[in-house]
């Protein structure tokens, strides 16, 4: 019997053992309703009985009455002399738990909906070869119906069309981004650097069912969530420059009675970033040079989708060129060398 605890399984951070039996109870948002029967592997030996529900789980050690699922495997690249003459072979297990049993769970994302699991066999992590099953309750989706665009008074612009493929709508869409109102501003991210975003305000609606349960809808209310669209024109944040990265857009939730600047000011507070202000029509971005190349004609609209800025600067740019100072491609070279040398 000692040998069977040795093999109880690790189920959370914090878990509590009494003989065969591990308890734990959830500490996020996990917290299913199930029944199985799992064979262990060989990180954790041994088969286990598992019991959860109310935010809790107990699960009992058990004697080996299933074996875990094996398949020999040879590898593709064969190992080499020295490698199979150690081992005494040229192969090896690949090994998985199998699992036989049921559990009812929340799923995240719009409105938690729930989803039944089905287990009845290895799992072997692999969606051609794994058994199991996995079924949304219809009854508790959210339907996405509405993506909509609003101008800078935060008054209703257009609804981007719906597609289940999207096929034939990307460039739909992407023209009723770039005609909508949008509102630019200048800030200092948390190292310094002079930073320019463009923001959009946009809202998602869903609406509670999905197929024969649609009707659902009649008698809840609809969920409405309302963003700003950020997007830089350079990384920002403390993992910028790094091989994780910093962000270069994403969208915040809107408060209500929020427009552009009051939801942008907030999201600089909450992030160590300074306001510089906002940059109206026709505004150039500080810090950013005519790109002129040999024969003076110059680029803008590479240097445009370069910064993220958008095609709404470039006809400020070439109103206003002769304001500006131009760098010959080979100069603008140098420095980023210099740059990328010194760094």
């Amino acid at each position: 019997m000692n040998a069977i605890w040795r093999n109880r399984r690790r189920w959370s951070d914090n878990d509590r053992y009494w003989g065969p039996f591990t308890y734990a109870k959830a500490e996020g948002n996990y917290r299913p309703w199930a029944v199985e029967l799992s064979s262990g592997c060989d990180e954790y030996p041994g088969n286990t009985l598992r019991f959860s529900g109310f935010g809790r789980s107990l699960l009992l050690a058990l004697p080996r009455i299933i074996p875990p699922h094996r398949r020999k495997v040879y590898p593709r690249q064969a190992w080499d002399a020295a490698t199979v003459a150690r081992l005494g072979r040229d192969w090896y297990y690949d090994v998985h738990r199998r699992e036989f049993g049921i559990s009812l769970s929340q799923m995240g994302g719009v409105g938690s909906s729930w989803a039944l699991h089905l287990h009845y066999g290895a799992q072997t992590h692999d969606s051609l070869t794994r058994k199991s099953k996995c079924y949304f309750l219809p009854w508790t989706e959210w339907r996405h119906v509405r993506h909509s665009l609003y101008d800078l008074d935060g008054n209703h612009f257009a609804d981007m069309p719906e597609s289940r493929t999207m096929l034939g709508t990307w460039e739909e869409r992407k023209a009723l981004e770039e005609s909508c109102p949008s509102a630019t501003f200048e800030f200092l991210d948390s190292d310094g650097e002079k930073i320019v975003v463009q923001t959009r305000i946009e809202e998602r609606e869903w609406r509670k069912g999905e197929g024969w349960f649609k009707w659902l809808s009649w008698f809840s209310k609809p969920m409405i969530s309302r963003s700003l669209d950020l997007r830089f024109s350079s990384e920002v944040g403390d993992r910028k420059g790094s091989w994780k990265g910093g962000t270069i857009g994403h969208s915040i939730e809107m408060t209500p009675g929020e427009k552009h600047a009051s939801a942008f000011r907030r999201y600089c507070a909450q992030n160590r970033l300074t306001l510089a202000g906002e940059m109206g029509e026709g505004d150039i971005p500080a810090g950013v040079y005519w790109h002129a190349d040999v024969a003076g004609s110059g680029d803008f609209f590479s240097r445009l989708t370069d910064t993220r800025l958008g095609p709404g600067f470039r006809d400020a740019w070439i109103d206003r060129k002769a304001e500006f100072p131009g760098k010959p491609v080979k100069q603008q070279h140098d420095e980023t060398a210099a740059m990328v040398k010194r760094d």
